[in-house]
């Protein structure tokens, strides 16, 4: 039997790409465990989907450091204590600094609602309907130190209708969200992804 990878989630609000991860792992060939979920915000609706679900979860909340060090101290003891293989942010909404991302070099995910590198950084969807792009999409990469600016590793378009708003858009762009982040795990529990500088190849 396939060793399961151990993946933590950060999370920040409701946690939809956690659960459609929540929902892969009840598949017996997707071997995955989320060994915990941490939220820098207690009320998060993403936690209450760790519980049900039966995953450990922790509140780490940036408010209460004096530094963004601390604050990313305190995470790191988490993951490591959990021994994750891989950490997966879902709507986390606090940019890692180099502290965090080193500690996980090439084993940090983020998903964005955008064919990056177009539309980095909050709000994408309006982004694009404000610049008038025919095209949208859905990106996963590997996080490093900018914001949105990592190896890609998967990318799917998203058309944009001329009567769109930000919100039917969002909602048509999630669901390409949900399969896209899965299908990224997949790749990284085979050991099917490469970095090689800016490129991530699928070996």
């Amino acid at each position: 039997m396939q060793k399961k990878t151990r993946v933590g989630v950060l999370v920040s609000d409701r946690g939809t790409n956690l659960q459609s991860i929540i929902n892969a792992c009840r598949d017996k060939s997707f071997p995955v465990q989320i060994a915990i979920v941490i939220s820098n915000v207690s009320s998060a609706y993403a936690l209450k989907r760790a519980k049900v679900a039966g995953i450990p979860t922790a509140v780490v909340d940036h408010n209460k450091f004096a530094s963004r060090s601390g604050f990313e101290g305190a995470i790191i003891q988490h993951l490591k204590k959990a021994k994750i293989d891989l950490l997966c942010l879902a709507g986390f909404m606090r940019v890692l600094s180099p502290k965090l991302v080193g500690a996980f070099k090439n084993k940090i995910m983020n998903i964005h609602p955008a064919l990056l590198p177009s539309f980095p950084g909050l709000h994408a969807q309006r982004q694009a309907l404000e610049h008038g792009v025919k095209v949208s999409g859905v990106t996963v990469h590997f996080v490093d130190e900018g914001t949105d600016t990592g190896p890609i590793i998967l990318q799917h378009p998203v058309p944009v209708m001329d009567d769109d708003t930000e919100e039917a858009l969002s909602k048509r762009i999630l669901k390409w969200e949900h399969k896209l982040y899965v299908d990224a795990v997949r790749l990284f529990v085979d050991g099917k992804l490469k970095v090689e500088g800016r490129r991530v190849l699928h070996v």
